[in-house]
């Protein structure tokens, strides 16, 4: 199972940037004709309906019809991620999202994959440090599979000794390939939590993926725990998109998941990270990375504040493409780093306070000291000078072109759905979202630069190869 999602993967995004994106002529187009659909998808008169319901034991049911092609698209979101675990349990999420496809009461090891696949259609889940999501795409005769599927090891997960070995050695191998044996993996990975503080933000100030010796220890009792805590109906959000009847796909849920017993509600963890505690510095070898490079970390607010879209409109200007700010000053201009990528919140968006991240992986014969100067340049020539309307009119057509195509497929769309009801607080800023990037001003976008993106609010960590 994967850790991140297709949307917010950073494994192989930050190790192979000389394949660094292009946009194509053809997305150009794309683009210019996205910006009269993009204004019919915000629309209020387009805008479709989201229906909700609340089963008795609190499952949130949220549904959207979409008759266009006989497809269905089930995604079902538990409010729980590596932010709930406590020192010691660290890495149980993530466990989690592999244990819930080791078998049920009525379903083999590995079998909901396989009955998935045979239906004609595709599942997956992921961890983030804010949600464990689970979905399946499948033709519009076989919702009925799929929803039974999720409700049955809801209901009746297998947490037994084998089971639970098994995984933990499958998490460990994933570290491994993710990690510890990928060119600036650990770094990334490892090297971004410190900028949280561990006693007042543990939710974030710990590994996504957990550690070996807090797997090492763990025990079928604590994970059974894991699961009764945070695997309830009153904890997780269902929402379907695609080719169904409302009130079978309503008849269906009630079947399937209203006996399922509600359990009590647990305590949401906090995070009292301040900004701009003062810069921090940290220098790691790489046993695994053949160049040196920089990694410059800023700690940013929780996904639904009103300075995200800025945010990430900025971080689309300086480090997405060959075309970008960085890769065209560090790369092109003074061949000081092979390549250049900006991320904001690489790990999946957060409820709390998140990450923007830039990498630059020096050039040959380039001191790693000469590229981080350079690169802590260019974030001060931002928060002094700001970007031009140009460069903020070509990251907005791209955000645009991008949620176009969102809605025109229905898992991107109940990903969105989710997306919007964990972190905007609402399901239907799903269809208002795309104003507030359209809204982004070159003021605003200069004042995020200058609040966030600042020396005192940056953690700068040097990674040098290993001597050989």
């Amino acid at each position: 199972m994967r850790i991140v999602s297709s949307r917010w993967a950073i494994a192989g995004a930050f190790t192979v940037l000389t394949a660094m994106s292009t946009v194509a002529p053809a997305q150009n187009a794309a683009q210019n004709a996205a910006q009269n659909a993009a204004r019919r998808v915000a629309s209020p008169a387009a805008q479709p309906t989201i229906e909700r319901m609340t089963l008795t034991n609190g499952l949130r049911l949220q549904l959207l019809e979409d008759h266009s092609s006989q497809v269905v698209s089930i995604s079902l979101w538990f409010d729980v991620g590596a932010r709930d675990e406590v020192k010691g349990t660290t890495g149980f999420a993530h466990l989690f999202e592999h244990m819930m496809f080791q078998g049920s009461a009525n379903i083999r090891k590995a079998e909901h994959s396989q009955l998935v696949e045979r239906a004609g259609g595709r599942s997956n889940a992921n961890t983030q440090y804010d949600i464990t999501r689970y979905f399946e795409q499948v033709p519009s005769n076989r919702l009925n599979l799929a929803l039974w599927l999720e409700a049955e090891r809801l209901r009746s997960l297998t947490v037994n000794e084998e089971n639970l070995k098994n995984q933990i050695e499958a998490v460990k191998e994933e570290r491994r390939l993710r990690v510890d044996n990928a060119a600036y993996g650990k770094a990334i990975w490892d090297g971004t939590y410190p900028a949280f503080d561990a006693t007042s933000c543990f939710a974030y100030a710990h590994s996504l993926i957990g550690s070996m010796d807090d797997l090492n220890a763990a025990s079928v009792a604590d994970v059974k725990a894991f699961f009764d805590r945070f695997y309830t109906p009153n904890n997780a959000v269902l929402t379907i998109a695609g080719d169904f009847q409302s009130a079978e796909v309503k008849r269906l849920v009630n079947e399937y998941f209203g006996s399922i017993k509600r359990q009590p509600d647990q305590p949401k963890p906090t995070c009292d990270q301040e900004f701009s505690p003062g810069a921090m510095r940290s220098r790691v070898t790489d046993d695994k990375a053949t160049l040196p490079a920089v990694l410059a970390i800023y700690r940013i607010p929780a996904t639904g504040h009103a300075d995200t879209p800025a945010l990430d409109l900025l971080g689309s200007i300086l480090g997405i493409g060959e075309s970008s700010r960085f890769n065209k000053v560090l790369a092109r201009d003074t061949k000081l780093a092979l390549g250049a990528q900006v991320l904001v919140n690489p790990f999946g968006p957060r409820r709390g306070p998140g990450l923007f991240l830039a990498l630059a992986i020096a050039n040959q014969g380039v001191e790693p000291d000469s590229l981080d100067q350079r690169l802590q340049a260019e974030f001060a020539l931002v928060a002094s000078d700001g970007v031009t309307e140009a460069e903020l009119a070509k990251a907005k057509n791209q955000y645009r072109a991008g949620k176009v195509n969102e809605r025109q497929q229905v898992f991107d769309m109940t990903e969105a759905i989710q997306h919007a009801t964990f972190y905007l607080g609402s399901p239907d800023a799903v269809f208002s979202d795309l104003d507030r990037y359209a809204k982004v001003t070159v003021a605003d976008v200069k004042r995020v630069a200058a609040t966030y993106l600042v020396p005192a609010n940056s953690m700068m960590l040097t990674i040098v190869p290993e001597a050989k």
